[in-house]
């Protein structure tokens, strides 16, 4: 018996092309991540996005608060090799060094630069006039001079500046002298040749075999776009609420009692006053028919969609929280503080670790400046402390954080570093505090009578809830 096979078919509503969705896909294509970030579409995006940036205040607190929230006052070095001497020494050496090239401005200008260009770019170079011993420093250089000056004659291990080798690794970068909109930049068409190692390409990779970045805030332009006009006009109509404009009128017919006016004429009209129409004239005041009761909410609806690709709250992006209780807002908070991390382990791999890398190279070539027996091989042991981020409620994250420690659920260094605080510093500080008290004569702080604290707060809290739970009973009777 032979069984006669059949061709089966599936159907997708998304694959199907109808009247009614034909517009709606008609820019969609098959381009390749790097074909479809050609450098027009990439130049046009950053243009669109910095004049954004530049005059939308929404736009311009979003920038700041990604890169303030992401960098904060910079990144801290824990190394957590066996010898503690080492370890610090190290981490002061490193600390020093980076306040001397201003390394947090310079990382929370990375972040920025992301957002609006899409990528951000920096060069490991020497600098000769810095203080101190080590002359490593970090040339932030624009996404607009990281490109090929002829694009005719890139070839195929090419993509607009960037040379790769056969397995789609940068080999060196091509960087204009001169940036393209300054005044002799488009005359300047030298370029130096930078190899991969030192330099830093910092953007996010949202296709396999992307080479260059787009902004970060590309899906929401159009939404800033249609904020800025609605915003128009709703002022617009207010406006034409509260002035007295208007327009003329007559009853009569044509050729009628009334007298002769000179057609779409204009005068103006004084506050506070009343005047008289021409013989057979009425006047009719123009209204606004505009949905301004509505503004409020739709300018938060649209806040909303903006801070999405962003993984930003709404709260957060217009830093107002009066419409979210004590749950939810720390909820929103919780996707956002996870998106915060996981930026800031990439910027760990991709820009920290290099810089730490090329600043132990320079540094173990100077005689006394970190421990001798310090290899490359110690780096690894090591990690890096952000700022931490303050509770709500201090008093109960602190009662919480006594019973994680009492339960071995964690341990001091998981809790001074959700502080941004290295556990180390922080006790043999609190050593000489309580070796001081002693020598003084003080005594610390009874816990008895912060536990009486805790305990009437939520004798308090408890009374509040019994209150509005009366409140709410003697209103439904």
């Amino acid at each position: 018996m032979f069984q006669t096979l059949r061709l089966m078919k599936a159907r997708y509503d998304a694959a199907a092309t109808t009247n009614e969705n034909r517009r709606h896909w008609q820019h969609a294509d098959d381009l390749s991540a790097n074909a479809a970030n050609s450098p027009d579409v990439r130049k046009l995006l950053r243009n669109r996005c910095r004049y954004e940036i530049a005059n939308n205040s929404y736009a311009r607190g979003l920038v700041l608060t990604l890169a303030n929230d992401v960098v904060g006052t910079g990144p801290r070095l824990q190394m957590l090799t066996e010898s503690t001497d080492a370890n610090r020494r190290l981490e002061q050496e490193f600390a020093n060094w980076a306040r001397t090239v201003r390394l947090a401005e310079k990382l929370r200008t990375l972040r920025m630069a992301r957002v609006a260009d899409g990528e951000a770019f920096a060069i490991l170079t020497n600098n000769p006039v810095l203080p101190g011993q080590v002359k490593l420093d970090l040339k932030l250089v624009e996404a607009d001079q990281v490109t090929s000056p002829n694009l005719k004659t890139i070839r195929d291990n090419e993509v607009d500046g960037i040379k790769l080798d056969e397995f789609g690794n940068p080999l060196e970068y091509h960087v204009i002298k001169e940036h393209p909109g300054s005044l002799f930049g488009s005359l300047n068409l030298k370029f130096d040749r930078v190899p991969a190692d030192d330099m830093i390409h910092y953007f996010r990779t949202d296709r396999p075999g992307q080479a260059r970045g787009i902004p970060d805030i590309t899906p929401a332009l159009p939404l800033f776009a249609h904020l800025r006009r609605y915003t128009l006009a709703v002022i617009t109509a207010a406006e034409i609420a509260a002035l007295p404009g208007g327009i003329l009128y007559t009853d009569a017919p044509a050729n009628g009692e009334a007298e002769e006016v000179e057609p779409l004429d204009s005068f103006e009209l004084e506050r506070g006053m009343l005047m008289t129409m021409p013989g057979g004239w009425k006047m009719n005041q123009l209204q606004a028919q505009f949905p301004t009761t509505t503004y409020g909410e739709f300018k938060r609806e649209v806040l909303g969609e903006i801070g999405r690709c962003l993984l930003v709250p709404v709260n957060v992006l217009t830093g107002d929280s009066s419409r979210h209780n004590y749950a939810s807002g720390r909820l929103d908070h919780q996707t956002y503080f996870k998106s915060i991390r996981v930026e800031q382990s990439h910027l760990e791999t991709v820009v920290m670790d290099r810089i730490l890398a090329a600043w132990f190279h320079e540094a173990k070539h100077i005689e006394n400046l970190i421990p001798a027996n310090m290899g490359i091989e110690g780096l690894r042991l090591r990690s890096w402390m952000w700022d931490g981020t303050s509770h709500v409620d201090p008093l109960k994250e602190a009662n919480a954080q006594s019973v994680r420690l009492a339960s071995f659920t964690t341990t001091l260094a998981d809790e001074y570093a959700r502080m941004g605080l290295d556990w180390e510093t922080q006790l043999r500080q609190r050593a000489k505090e309580q070796a001081l008290m002693q020598e003084l004569g003080l005594n610390e702080v009874d816990a008895e009578s912060s536990n009486s604290f805790d305990d009437e707060e939520e004798h308090d809290e408890n009374d509040d809830t019994n209150n509005e739970e009366s409140l709410k009973h003697n209103a439904a009777a």
